[in-house]
């Protein structure tokens, strides 16, 4: 571990121990139900820089515009790709970036909690409880209302998939807003979403045409992912073999990470780009998504594909993708044959 990584670590660990009381007493405060309640000004604080965990406050945004439709909602985030992932949320007002490497952008860094202070919101939504900036973004804003992401245990206890990481801070967000005399809310929570326009799609449909010249549906692999999340290159040339011979009415084709890696050898027909809207397109315009955990799953959720996510880590129930027939599988606890029956029961749904 490098000394850089290792300052990090401390500065982790540090600030957690200092911010981890962050907001306790706001359980408890005390509102005025006698004023009527008017949310123009909205902060949503998920200072993250990876695609994965962007993708996954999607479902929360939708929530807040779907409850405040007039509002407009700043995000503080982390890192530059916020503004491609929200390109299409009319509703997003600001984009407040934290430098994805604080202590070599220390200037950059202090402007941004300048330019948080300088704000004045009707309510702040801090989305995960563990981060310490996001807590210390609520505690520092200007807000008449602050949710800073405690557990309540009731609701918890209350819906069986709370512990997915899309879902928890809308069934929070929900509950703080009953008390703030707003009725209850029952409406499934909203799926991960890129919002990818008519245009995009339309673009996506002509590169998959180019790549594939025949008329067949088509499936989209995605054979890579970080650290231990990735399957071996044995593991994934088996299963490739397997998709062909199962399914030789589609095309098969690979989308490629950003490290132009292929665990089966490339030899599927690839898709390359680090346009992640465009990517997005791709895979919209397949009937299904197989891949590893990873924010490309979560891209391919987001742009509306059944997905199936293979999963080689207990955390399953956080980031399982939930929509359109898309399906999480433990591949600790499954076989190739098991895999086949799910993605034979999603192409005859779709």
């Amino acid at each position: 571990m490098s000394i850089l990584k290792k300052v990090n670590e401390y500065r982790r660990i540090i600030t957690h121990s200092l911010t981890k009381n962050i907001g306790s007493s706001q359980k408890n405060q005390k509102i005025d139900l006698t004023q009527k309640i008017e949310i123009k000004r909205v902060l949503i604080s998920r200072p993250n820089h990876r695609l994965g965990n962007l993708l996954l406050i999607t479902p929360l945004v939708q929530e807040v515009i779907a409850t405040f439709p007039e509002c407009k909602i700043d995000l503080f985030v982390k890192g530059g790709l916020a503004p491609i992932v929200f390109q299409n949320y009319e509703n997003i007002n600001y984009i407040i970036e934290l430098p994805k490497k604080p202590f070599k952008h220390l200037i950059d860094y202090f402007q941004v909690w300048i330019k948080i202070k300088k704000q004045h919101y009707d309510i702040v939504i801090n989305v995960d409880k563990n981060s310490s900036s996001g807590r210390l973004s609520a505690q520092f804003a200007n807000a008449k209302y602050k949710f800073f992401g405690e557990v309540d245990q009731d609701i918890q206890l209350k819906y069986k998939d709370y512990e997915h990481i899309a879902k928890y801070p809308v069934y929070e967000f929900r509950n703080f807003l009953t008390k703030l005399g707003f009725e209850k809310n029952e409406n499934p929570v909203p799926p991960l979403d890129l919002k990818l326009s008519p245009l995009e799609i339309a673009e996506g449909r002509k590169i998959v045409e180019k790549i594939v010249t025949d008329e067949k549906k088509t499936i989209s692999i995605f054979t890579y992912a970080t650290d231990d999340k990735c399957y071996s290159e044995s593991w994934w040339e088996e299963f490739y073999e397997r998709l062909k011979t199962e399914y030789p009415n589609y095309n098969i084709i690979e989308v490629l990470p950003v490290e132009n890696i292929s665990q089966i050898g490339f030899k599927a027909p690839t898709f390359y780009s680090k346009d992640i809207r465009e990517i997005g397109s791709v895979i919209a315009n397949t009937v299904i998504f197989i891949g590893a955990d990873s924010g490309i799953m979560h891209l391919a959720s987001a742009s509306q594909t059944p997905t199936v996510g293979l999963f080689s880590r207990p955390n399953l129930n956080m980031y399982a993708p939930y929509n359109n027939n898309s399906v999480a599988i433990n591949t600790n606890s499954s076989n190739t044959d098991d895999c086949i029956k799910i993605i034979n029961s999603i192409l005859t749904a779709n």
